[in-house]
Formats: C-alpha cells, structure tokens, sequence
C-alpha cells in the first residue's frame, strides 16, 4: 500500500492538492509516520475557487499550509467514526464541523468517497476547498 502523498498522486484527480503540499513543504509530513486522516479536495474543488486563488496560495505559502493542515485531522478517522462526530480539530489547530445527518459534510464540503486506504491513514474525498476561519 501508498502512503498517502502517493495515493493522492496515483488517483490522477488531486494534481492540484499534490502541487500545493509540495508548495507548502508538507510533503514527508504527510509521508511520515501518522497516522492521518486527509479531507482531500479534487482538482474540481480547487477550480470551484475564485479564479486566481490558486495561484495566490501557491505564492503566499504561510496561508497555503494553514489551509492545507486544516484538511488534516490526526489519527486515522474511518467513515463509521466521522458520522459519530460533531467536530473534529485539524492539524492545523481549529476545529472542522461534522455533519453526518445526510451522507457526510466536513464544513460546506461534501464527502464523495470515504475511506480511500493509505499506510499512513486515510482519505476522505471532499468535493469543496475547506477555508478556515
């Protein structure tokens, strides 16, 4: 099994998200050990973003990783675990909501594919950028 930097990569629909964690330097942070559990948007999510956006993050890389570490939780969370949950808190240090009532929401996100198995944890495919506050 991939870690979960090369899962994202063999997928073929996170180039976006592959680019900005090398951008931002997260790469063996996200090769390491974990376990993690990832909210992973696609490529569609990124370009959901005003245009621009992308390119700007990309450029201002404090901001670039305090949006990609919100999208990471520590531990490995599975589905049957997320939809038990109101909130979670991300690496980055705030808190994700929970919405488990109609499929799962992380925030505004919508989880289109659960449990995407790494060795270093777990993706959780979201179909929405998360933005912290």
């Amino acid at each position: 099994m991939a870690d979960i930097v090369d899962t994202a990569v063999s997928a073929g629909s996170f180039s976006t998200l592959v680019a900005a964690v090398k951008a931002a330097g997260l790469v063996d942070t996200l090769k390491g050990k974990g376990p993690f559990t990832v909210f992973a948007p696609t490529d569609d999510a990124f370009a959901k973003l005003p245009e621009g956006t992308v390119d700007g993050l990309l450029k201002d890389t404090a901001k670039l990783k305090k949006i990609l570490t919100y999208h990471v939780v520590s531990g490995k969370v599975m589905a049957t675990d997320v939809s038990k949950l109101k909130t979670a808190t991300t690496v980055q240090g705030t808190d994700v909501n929970i919405d488990a009532s109609n499929g799962v929401k992380v925030n505004d996100s919508t989880v289109t594919t659960a449990d995407v198995a790494a060795d270093n944890g777990v993706i959780h495919i979201i179909d929405t950028v998360l933005m912290p506050a």
